[in-house]
């Protein structure tokens, strides 16, 4: 089942997350506010060129595969990222206080928006939320930290958007709501999975004192249509 993750964007598209999806049998996307990823399957030869004639002038779009690709005619390539993918391979107990840990709901867009503004861990948008269970910790009042889904393939699901406010780093607040969103997967009968830029050294090490290890690498593609 692990081969499936090689495409995780066109699988999730056409499985776990197939109720936010658009397009066709080969092509798929979703809402820009949903998530600008966009996959066709590995050896469909002409998914740039539809994608070209499916989007307006303008359109940006996130593209995810294990190994770099060569700029398709009619996209700009704005920006490159070298990830990799972790798989958790860990035991299914998992024992933490999650007494701090609240949901997160439309009402928190914003706050969580500017979060994701401050520390990047990703592309999110007014309707990312919809990928579902997102949480956050607060402190005072502000949002000092937050986690969620994105990618759901099959029996696999990906932590996604996990970020803490540069006050609030060093607290241990994203271990914890990575645990409690890993408890929620396992509990689901889910494989928790994720991606992380390949030189964010802090970020991994927490992943595999966790119990994730490294499936493949990633690389990723921020693409405007010309």
């Amino acid at each position: 089942m692990n081969d499936l993750l090689q495409n995780p964007v066109f699988n999730a598209l056409s499985t776990g997350d197939k109720r936010l999806s658009f397009g066709t049998d080969n092509i798929k996307y979703f809402d820009a506010e949903v998530s600008p990823y966009a996959g066709f399957p590995e050896e469909y030869q002409n998914g740039f060129a539809d994608l070209y004639a499916m989007f307006p002038e303008g359109r940006r779009i996130l593209f995810a595969r294990p190994t770099p690709i060569d700029i398709p005619k009619g996209w700009q390539v704005q920006h490159e990222i070298k990830g990799l993918q972790f798989v958790y391979e860990g035991n299914n107990v998992i024992d933490g206080d999650f007494s701090s840990i609240v949901p997160l709901t439309t009402a928190h867009v914003d706050e969580m928006i500017e979060l994701v503004r401050l520390t990047k861990p990703g592309p999110f948008d007014k309707r990312t939320i919809e990928f579902g269970s997102y949480h956050g910790i607060f402190v005072n009042g502000q949002l000092a930290a937050m986690t969620g889904q994105r990618l759901h393939v099959a029996n696999y699901t990906e932590l996604s958007a996990v970020c803490t406010h540069p006050d609030h780093l060093g607290k241990g607040y994203a271990s914890a709501l990575m645990q409690h969103q890993m408890q929620i997967i396992l509990n689901n009968q889910q494989i928790p999975f994720l991606h992380v830029r390949a030189d964010n050294e802090r970020a991994i090490a927490v992943y595999e004192r966790l119990g994730f290890a490294v499936s493949r690498p990633m690389y990723f593609y921020f693409m405007k249509r010309l």
